[in-house]
């Protein structure tokens, strides 16, 4: 299997970005954190953080955190509603904005994500990554990325995960930098963000499923 090499050097001094901007951020967006997790607990009850397993570097898998945008709701038989019904207008906004995203701080700063890198996906995924797209996995993952500037969740899957893969394969600090501005300027303008799950298409494993089944 295709792996990237990465100096021990280089690994230290992207931790160390990590550590000293997600340090930084944490005390700006403390303020923030606070009130939407209040706003949260008062809207949509407990609990306030949305909790997911997602394969991380080298594939382990660790529990990524979001502020939780739907509200508990059932069919007749027990059963989870869609998500776009479970989904509030306040999740809505939430996701729009991407302020959802904020409680990944903490997974940066406990060293299970990057700032930036591929985006963590689901473990439902990993049979289906090509060799090359497998490299996604020699680094850690990341609250944004070179794809999530680049098309973002209306990205076809394909070329996200090329681009992920590009990244990989040319990751610096001062790309890092350039993806952390350019997320920024798309935030604000709320870019490429798809608010439930079927704006964003057919799920990777479905959508590779069903294109061997087509052969």
């Amino acid at each position: 299997m295709h792996h990237v090499k990465r100096s021990v050097a280089k690994y230290a001094a992207k931790r160390s970005f990590d550590l000293c901007v997600g340090c930084g951020l944490l005390i700006l967006m403390l303020p923030a954190l606070v009130l939407i997790a209040l706003l949260v607990r008062t809207s949509l009850g407990t609990p306030v953080l949305f909790r997911q397993q997602r394969p991380g570097r080298h594939g382990k898998i660790f529990t990524i955190y979001k502020f939780r945008t739907m509200r508990q709701a059932y069919d007749a038989r027990g059963r989870a509603l869609p998500d776009a019904q479970r989904l509030t207008p306040f999740g809505r906004f939430l996701r729009s904005t991407s302020l959802d995203e904020l409680p990944e701080i903490f997974n940066v700063l406990k060293g299970d994500m990057s700032l930036v890198g591929p985006r963590p996906l689901l473990k439902e995924y990993l049979p289906y990554y090509t060799e090359r797209e497998m490299i996604r996995h020699d680094v850690r993952p990341g609250i944004t990325g070179w794809a999530q500037i680049n098309g973002r969740n209306y990205c076809p899957w394909d070329k996200r995960l090329e681009l992920d893969a590009w990244y990989v394969e040319n990751q610096t600090i001062a790309l890092d930098i350039r993806i952390l501005f350019l997320t920024f300027l798309k935030v604000l303008r709320r870019e490429d963000v798809a608010v439930d799950a079927m704006q964003a298409g057919m799920p990777l494993h479905h959508q590779r499923r069903e294109r061997v089944g087509g052969h």
